[in-house]
């Protein structure tokens, strides 16, 4: 379990499969960070880039895919810099770039390291999703895939997680 604060995104919305997805998404918010935008700043990478199916997408936990069927909508997100705000960041040039405040949230989380392959993410989910059932947690979102390693880090020591929202009733402070 993991509590995290308040924050912003940079997000794109990116039709097509997972791997696929990321990539074009990826891209698109590489763009926005690296000056395209209505000020031509640069603004600092953060890690993780994160990587959702779209709100009202079902996740299949037993299969080894995130989305049913073949191709999926996927959000994919990049964190902006701790104390960034709505009114201070540069607006993208980009429409398809939306930055959104995130409200604080815990998360079950579980981490893997290696290539993000759909059979790795498939057995990740499925032992998340035990966990909050085992834990009697109740997910209130998608499942997100975090990846926290730039393309050119060596495969195995890639560090990549899985975390879904938990619902507010399920927040207790710690030790009860």
């Amino acid at each position: 379990m993991r509590d995290y604060p308040a924050m912003i995104t940079a997000d794109v919305s990116v039709t097509g499969d997972r791997k696929a997805a990321a990539s074009q998404g990826f891209r698109v918010l590489a763009g926005y960070i690296f000056g395209g935008n209505t000020n031509r700043q640069t603004i600092a990478m953060t890690a993780p880039v994160m990587q959702a199916a779209a709100a009202g997408q079902t996740i299949a936990m037993t299969a080894p895919v995130l989305q049913s069927g073949g191709d999926g909508l996927w959000v994919i997100r990049f964190i902006m810099p701790r104390g960034s705000t709505l009114s201070a960041l540069p607006k993208p040039n980009n429409p398809k770039v939306q930055l959104h405040a995130i409200a604080p949230a815990r998360m079950a989380v579980i981490r893997f390291s290696g290539l993000a392959r759909q059979d790795k993410i498939a057995a990740a989910t499925i032992a998340l999703s035990a966990f909050t059932m085992a834990h009697h947690l109740h997910p209130i979102g998608p499942v997100s895939l975090a990846q926290y390693d730039p393309p050119w880090r060596l495969w195995l020591l890639r560090r990549n997680e899985l975390m879904i929202p938990i619902a507010p009733e399920d927040i207790r402070p710690a030790g009860q």
